[in-house]
């Protein structure tokens, strides 16, 4: 019986694992995806030139679409 109940643990580590991963991915490709549409280097600009609203910006599309992801993932 307690191997069955720890297959079971072990198989919700593992979806818990698969789904961060698949999330991950998806975020950075997002991000990348934003990063072309915007003009000019993204980087560049938050960190060389300190452009405090594009970093505002870039931050709060991430925080949006981490929760996106999120609630599609979770259902």
């Amino acid at each position: 019986m307690e191997q069955i109940i720890q297959l079971i643990q072990i198989k919700y580590i593992v979806a818990a694992l698969i789904f961060s991963l698949l999330g991950l991915i998806i975020l950075s490709l997002s991000f990348f995806v934003f990063d072309k549409l915007t003009p000019g280097d993204l980087w560049k600009e938050i960190i060389t030139e300190k452009n405090l609203p594009l970093a505002l910006v870039a931050g709060s599309f991430t925080i949006a679409i981490a929760l996106i992801i999120s609630s599609a993932i979770h259902g």
